[in-house]
């Protein structure tokens, strides 16, 4: 009888509780991402489109996302922003590929590159295989709060400091 009892309660809370998750169309975990989503510059030839992304299962709370995508293999001491986007509404539960600058509601922020917006893959010629981590973030509030122009450092510690939960992809690219 009690067995019977702790399998059936391990049942029911083994379904009550789940992760945050992402996926995209366009980029899997673990994979080398297509020329359509690097950089068009910096000695690199692509599209410079953002990749198609979809979140479920935010948790109880969230009031907006945001995305970012980061390098942190980028040969800098402090990897390389390539994509922060802020104050995505509560409602949005994706975006299209290229949605860049397109995000309704939503408030991008400079990239590494020193453009606004999503900036693609671009790891220096010869510098090897890098990782970049898509990330979106369930918040707690609609917006973080942030100083005029802020540093991407700052971002990424307010979100760090404040997110209830993230799912992060990781996909790969070499410049060839």
């Amino acid at each position: 009888m009690k067995t019977t009892l702790l399998v059936a309660l391990l049942a029911a809370t083994s379904f009550t509780s789940s992760a945050m998750t992402l996926t995209s169309q366009d980029i899997q975990e673990g994979s080398r991402m297509a020329n359509t989503f690097a950089y068009n510059g910096f000695g690199c030839t692509g599209d410079n489109l953002s990749p198609q992304l979809s979140w479920n299962d935010a948790p109880e709370g969230t009031k907006s996302f945001a995305i970012t995508a980061f390098d942190p293999d980028a040969p800098t001491g402090s990897g390389w922003w390539h994509w922060v986007a802020l104050d995505v509404p509560a409602s949005t539960h994706s975006v299209k590929r290229g949605a860049s600058g397109d995000i309704k509601g939503a408030k991008e922020m400079g990239n590494d590159y020193g453009a606004t917006g999503f900036g693609g893959a671009c790891p220096p010629k010869g510098h090897g295989m890098h990782r970049y981590q898509f990330t979106v973030w369930a918040l707690p509030t609609e917006t973080l709060g942030l100083p005029e122009k802020p540093s991407n450092a700052l971002i990424g510690y307010m979100l760090n400091s404040s997110a209830l939960e993230k799912a992060t992809l990781t996909a790969t690219f070499v410049t060839e």
